[in-house]
């Protein structure tokens, strides 16, 4: 990189590129530089502590360097006087002792995806002006006691945190955006929660947190997210007082209710995740007016739930319709801005390729890749009944349709082919009969197809995405027949197989037992038939097939004889 001289210069952004070899001296010289990022494949240490030379400084961003010169072996206790929003992510950072110069009005720090380990530093507890901490993706193990009232936006996730609480945000009453996700916390959650008022996004997903979920919520909550915990009990009805929630994720874990279907009155619920708990019942009808229009994402997959598939909430599914047009074309991200002075500007993502990763990127959809606008409805693994409802095919931008493993019966409905933007489609495991629809063939982007184990009969459509299918996708159909099975048709009609019966099936023997056992009875019937007849015993048989009445024939001699 060649020399920079510009001491007017006030902001200088090099991220997202692929620099090698020194920082130039010549950067240095900029003493009016007020933001700088600095991302490449550095050589040589970084001596952090040179960077206090930009006296005007407010926000330092570096990635990509291989170590770090200490300030205490520099130069030390020098302060970085105005520096307000500091990021360091993957520089190779292992201790908080490296970094743990004087900056007094620091607002922002961001030291994610390095190698962090132990208790997080009581020089962060020191640091009072700090508002937002971001600790990801790192082996931390401890969290200690948190003194700061004035924190806006904690992330800790992705780390070895194992307290027995996490009743440390307690203290955080100005709380904002909280991640403690993918750790080993334990515990209850603290009831504390429901006094955070300014509460917007809560992640404690993937943790060990057990126990009953909290009577009252944030009611400004937007994200909710408890996703792989042990929690257990009912829902709380007063989630339905959080009228600003958009995604709500209570998948794996023990909830035992019926479906709370109190959740139609929030208006903007885009996602609605209850995976893998012990709900169970009917799904009974909506009474609100545009109940779940917005949803995007419905997953009730592997409860209890019975009764015929919701014709009335398919209906009620405005969004995966396409009917708020812009509004369906923007990403799953909740963003929370902080300006300090018009230096800088943090967007802070919450990103749902975790939060969802056990409906998207699990065996039930297999996706592959990822689709960054998702529409996705998966009532798999439960007790669903009747047919299937031709309003599905209404959802014009739905991606993934999971309907396996439930008892579903009725032709396929053709109305599927008008989902042009399916990705994935799943019926298997249920009692599907009729031919597979020929408007299948026009699902272009299909990458996922499983039909197995139902009753289909006829021939398997042919054409674009339908020839890149295996025999997986539909084994288990004895009436089906062509590519990709080695069964041929014959006139659209599949030739004879031998499938195996119900008594095979549930007895264990084919027909070669059987055949023998036959051919036994024969041999010893036809013996048995040539005794009866040489003795004439016993005499009905004997008369019933042709046999002579020799017993009334010597009487009638007699007679004769007599007269």
């Amino acid at each position: 990189m060649s020399a920079i001289s510009s001491h007017s210069l006030r902001a200088l952004s090099l991220c997202g590129n692929k620099l090698q070899g020194n920082v130039p001296e010549s950067m240095f010289n900029l003493v009016n530089l007020n933001v700088l990022c600095l991302s490449g494949n550095w050589s040589g240490p970084l001596d952090f502590s040179v960077f206090s030379k930009f006296r005007n400084l407010g926000s330092l961003s570096l990635s990509g360097f291989n170590s770090f010169l200490p300030c205490s072996e520099t130069n030390a206790g020098h302060q970085f006087t105005y520096l307000m929003e500091l990021k360091l992510f993957q520089v190779d950072l292992t201790n908080f002792s490296k970094i743990s110069c004087e900056f007094p009005v620091l607002q922002t720090l961001e030291l994610s995806e390095n190698k962090l380990e132990g208790k997080v530093s009581q020089w962060i507890h020191d640091m009072h002006s700090l508002e937002n901490l971001k600790l990801s993706h790192n082996q931390l193990s401890s969290v200690g006691q948190f003194p700061w009232y004035q924190l806006v936006y904690l992330d800790l996730s992705f780390n070895l945190l194992s307290d027995d609480s996490i009743s440390f945000i307690c203290n955080a009453t100005s709380l904002e955006i909280l991640n403690l996700s993918h750790n080993k916390f334990r515990g209850t959650i603290p009831r504390c929660l429901a006094n955070s008022s300014d509460l917007k996004v809560l992640d404690l997903q993937m943790n060990k947190l057990h126990g009953t979920l909290p009577r009252t919520f944030p009611r400004n909550l937007i994200s909710l997210n408890l996703n792989g915990n042990q929690l257990e009990g009912h829902l709380p009805r007063s989630l339905s007082n959080c009228k600003n929630l958009m995604d709500l994720n209570l998948g794996n874990n023990q909830i035992e209710d019926t479906f709370p279907t109190w959740l139609q009155r929030l208006q903007n619920l885009k996602i609605l995740v209850l995976q893998s708990n012990k709900l169970y019942g009917p799904l009974v009808s909506l009474k609100t007016k545009d109940a779940f229009s917005h949803l995007l994402v419905f997953d009730i997959s592997s409860n209890n739930f019975s009764g015929q598939l919701p014709k009335a909430y398919i209906k009620s599914f405005q969004a995966m319709k396409g009917v708020f047009g812009a509004e369906v074309q923007s990403s799953f991200a909740y963003f929370k801005t902080f300006s300090y002075n018009s230096i800088s500007t943090i967007n802070i993502r919450k990103d749902y390729e975790d939060s969802l990763y056990e409906t998207i990127k699990g065996v039930r959809l297999d996706f592959e890749k990822i689709p960054t606008i998702l529409a996705i409805i998966d009532v798999s693994g439960n007790k669903f009944e009747g047919e299937i409802p031709d309003v599905i095919g209404e959802l014009h931008i739905l991606k993934g349709l999971n309907l396996s493993h439930n008892r579903l019966v009725g032709h396929i409905p053709h109305s599927l082919g008008n989902l042009t933007n399916l990705e994935s489609l799943d019926l298997s495991s249920n009692m599907l009969t009729g031919n597979i629809p020929t408007e299948l063939t026009n699902l272009n982007f299909l990458e996922v197809l499983n039909l197995s184990q139902n009753q289909l009969v006829g021939p398997i459509p042919r054409g674009k995405q339908f020839d890149s299918f295996s025999n997986d996708s539909y084994e288990r159909n004895m009436g089906l027949c062509g590519w990709p099975l080695s069964v041929e048709c014959n006139n659209n009609v599949p030739l004879p197989q031998d499938p195996p019966s119900e008594a095979e099936d549930k007895f264990g023997f084919g027909w070669k037992p059987v055949a023998i056992g036959y051919a036994f009875g024969m041999v010893l019937g036809i013996g048995l038939g040539f005794c009866v007849f040489s003795i004439g015993k016993p005499q009905w048989l004997v008369i019933m097939f042709g046999g002579k009445r020799i017993k009334r024939r010597r009487r009638g001699n007699r007679r004769a004889r007599t007269t």
